[in-house]
């Protein structure tokens, strides 16, 4: 959000579960920057005050003080203390203050006049920019003191009102960062009061919005009110803005927990397969795939597509969900159900049923989202274990199954043209048909994700969209998500924001690195999604179901080593390979076994579930000890030791590793803000971020740094502990 010099972002009045807050005052001069709701005036030893004079002569009082966090608040002090303000001030009026600074000060800084003026310009900074922050923004304001909170505070209430799924997003965030509080202490903490408000506030559409509205301060108080008779909270606005998405979230997530309790996959998966059939009938809804970068509405998940993953103790699961983009989730209409029945040359508004029901009618039978208590009871960390789906009952007339997570599906569809399929289209399916077809998985009742994850994405959008109701349109999208129940995510989290943030350092410093984050969303301290990995199978799969060598499997997809196609995908195995070593060093990650190690079908090796990080390891086994896994399989596929290709990995490496170092702090700031207040594993020990800090070997020449990686390289490649945990995870998983 920018804003011209002079005008105020939109202010909110905060008059619950705000300590120390005050009202913005009337007549307040406009400064040159961004102002929000402040905290209090900094200390009075901050600002000297003028000598005393004598009484009779005593200078009338100036006709206001300057708002603290303003440039005219900063540049008082430095009045008070040139030598230490000056560049300071100077450093948040320059360009190079991104929004990485914004949170190394607002975290490190203990002066509350900084404070405030850093949590001003986070409106100043793009929505994307500082969402990547927003697990260290929340955590400082749960963890850090009054001063760092209130800076933030205006920030996060601000965005909540404008976004529906920023509001989501911040109370799954705040609930799971809270949850190593004790109990008593976690039920009064700032991060459920602020939870609290920012669930049961309304949200602000964007093509309601007027001028008044950025100026009028909107009082969330009216939404916190109980009684005798009905101790609830009260909100009219809370069933409309978020039981929808609620609902849908719940449902994915207590599909997981009763998956959990089956014995075997053939019966989760035949369990996955009638349940999500049953979701479907409350499809098409206001909901979406969080996972998602676009505005869209799930409109049908194919439940026959779905399948369990491969998990010892609980019960991953992957589903394609289809959608229909459209301009906002929050104003655009809903689209109408569509019968699975109806052939496409025949689906159109016209001929879905009207059941002899009057538009009144009709729109009054959609109202049917429950009411849902109190969001602070409904999203706590002991409900999430008994989150039921409400099974409908299946009826013969269609009305009846169109949208229950949806109060206003009444509209007209995108199209309501027939399709006709063209000559050349099928001369062109037969063409396609005769060509020789990619390799492809049989199937295996124990592992019946890997037939799902060899085929194609393009194949699987085409077939998909084939036999659905809805292909035919042109706003038609297929996504994917995995749903995960019984782990603690935040550590898959932390791991994504260190990899986002290295991949852009690497491309800044044009190194050809290559590694893949994909996206992770935290539900709770248990439980969250994570964005799937296209075209991509694990090593363990691909071992498996051809029973070949690594070096063997490459020559079979991508033909011999002189053909274009191979030495492209050996490029590839090598810029990722080395981009993966060097996250696996810096941030220690262990349990790396070929399950957790995937090849996609061009030649990247993707490195998955970062689960043991930093201080912990699988088990406290200690069988990992080498810096990264360099099997003699990944050297074969390089062309040996003594290839070009293995030198060019060296090369990469140390180029990364000094690319890396040239911003630590970067990568630093992200892991020690997220150490404050917690209790994950990956923090054990206090030795953690100092650990972390002299893995960047910040002291070493260029040339030591390079004597340093042939060392890593050499000593991974003779590791012998790799060798032991890979028959390990084989003897106890059947882990090839």
């Amino acid at each position: 959000m920018k804003l011209t010099q002079g005008e105020e972002p939109q202010l909110i009045k905060l008059n619950q579960g705000v300590p120390q807050h005050r009202e913005e005052p009337q007549q307040r001069p406009s400064p040159p920057t961004l102002q929000v709701v402040e905290p209090e005036a900094p200390p009075s030893a901050s600002i000297p005050s003028p000598p005393e004079g004598p009484p009779h002569v005593s200078a009338p009082p100036p006709p206001e003080a300057p708002p603290p966090g303003s440039v005219k608040s900063l540049r008082l002090r430095q009045r008070s203390n040139p030598s230490k303000q000056s560049w300071l001030l100077r450093l948040f009026e320059s360009k190079l203050f991104d929004v990485s600074m914004a949170i190394s000060y607002l975290h490190s800084s203990k002066e509350p006049g900084v404070q405030a003026y850093i949590g001003n310009r986070l409106f100043s900074f793009s929505h994307d920019q500082v969402d990547f922050y927003l697990p260290q923004l929340l955590n400082m304001y749960i963890h850090m003191d009054e001063d760092v909170g209130d800076a933030i505070k205006p920030y996060v209430v601000h965005r909540c009102r404008q976004s529906i799924w920023f509001s989501l997003q911040c109370a799954w965030l705040l609930g799971a960062y809270s949850s190593d509080m004790h109990i008593s202490t976690q039920r009064h903490s700032r991060g459920t009061k602020l939870r609290k408000i920012i669930l049961l506030s309304p949200s602000k559409r964007t093509h309601q919005r007027s001028k008044s509205d950025a100026t009028v301060s909107i009082s969330l108080s009216s939404n916190l009110k109980r009684t005798s008779s009905n101790p609830r909270v009260e909100s009219q606005d809370e069933p409309v803005r978020l039981a929808p998405q609620r609902e849908f979230i719940k449902s994915l997530m207590g599909i997981g927990k009763r998956l959990a309790t089956l014995p075997t996959k053939e019966q989760k998966t035949q369990r996955l397969v009638s349940e999500l059939s049953l979701l479907n009938h409350k499809l098409p809804g206001r909901v979406w795939l969080p996972t998602a970068a676009f505005d869209h509405h799930v409109v049908r998940v194919p439940h026959t597509q779905a399948v369990v993953l491969n998990s010892k103790d609980k019960a991953p699961y992957l589903i394609y969900v289809e959608v229909l983009e459209c301009e906002n989730f929050e104003t655009s209409s809903v689209p109408v159900r569509i019968p699975e029945n109806r052939i496409r040359s025949t689906r159109s508004v016209e001929n879905l049923p009207d059941c002899g029901m009057t538009a009144e009618q009709r729109a009054g039978s959609f109202s049917t989202v429950p009411n849902y208590d109190n969001d602070d009871e409904a999203w706590s960390v002991d409900d999430i274990g008994e989150l039921q789906v409400e099974l409908p009952e299946i009826h013969t007339s269609s009305c009846d199954n169109i949208s229950q997570f949806s109060v206003d599906s009444i509209t007209s569809l995108e199209s309501k043209e027939p399709v006709f399929i063209a000559a050349g289209d099928i001369r062109r399916r037969l063409s396609e048909q005769l060509a020789v077809a990619p390799t492809t998985f049989r199937r295996d009742p124990e592992d019946p994700s890997a037939v799902a994850l060899k085929e194609p994405w393009e194949d699987k959008v085409r077939r998909i969209r084939e036999g659905s109701p809805y292909g035919h349109l042109p706003t038609w999208r297929l996504l994917s998500v995995i749903v995960k129940c019984g782990d603690d995510l935040r550590q898959e989290l932390l791991a994504y924001q260190v990899l986002q943030q290295l991949k852009c350092i690497w491309q800044q410093e044009r190194v050809p690195l290559w590694i893949q984050p994909y996206k992770i969303l935290v539900l709770s301290s248990d439980s969250g999604m994570i964005e799937p990995v296209m075209n991509a199978v694990s090593l363990h799969q691909v071992k498996k179901q051809s029973q070949l060598s690594l070096m063997d499997y490459f020559l079979q997809e991508h033909g011999a080593p002189t053909t274009e196609k191979y030495l492209s995908a050996q490029k590839n195995f090598v810029q990722s390979c080395a981009g993966y070593s060097l996250i696996c060093y810096l941030l220690q990650v262990k349990d790396r076994h070929n399950g957790n190690i995937l090849l996609d079908a061009d030649g990247h090796i993707i490195h998955i579930d970062f689960g043991f990080i930093l201080s912990s390891s699988p088990k406290n086994l200690g069988f990992e000890t080498s810096a990264f896994k360099l099997t003699t399989e990944f050297v074969d596929v390089m062309g040996g030791p003594d290839g070009d290709m293995f030198n060019y990995y060296r090369m990469l490496m140390l180029q990364g590793l000094i690319a890396a170092r040239k911003h630590m702090d970067r990568v630093l700031q992200i892991v020690e803000i997220m150490q404050q207040g917690t209790q994950l594993p990956c923090f054990h020990g206090s030795s953690t971020l100092r650990g972390l800090k002299e893995r960047f070997h910040m002291s070493l020449t260029e040339e030591q740094l390079q004597v340093l990686v042939d060392q890593l390289v050499d000593g991974s490649m003779r590791s012998i502990t790799t060798k032991l945990y890979d028959g390990f995870q084989y003897l106890t998983n059947g882990i090839m």
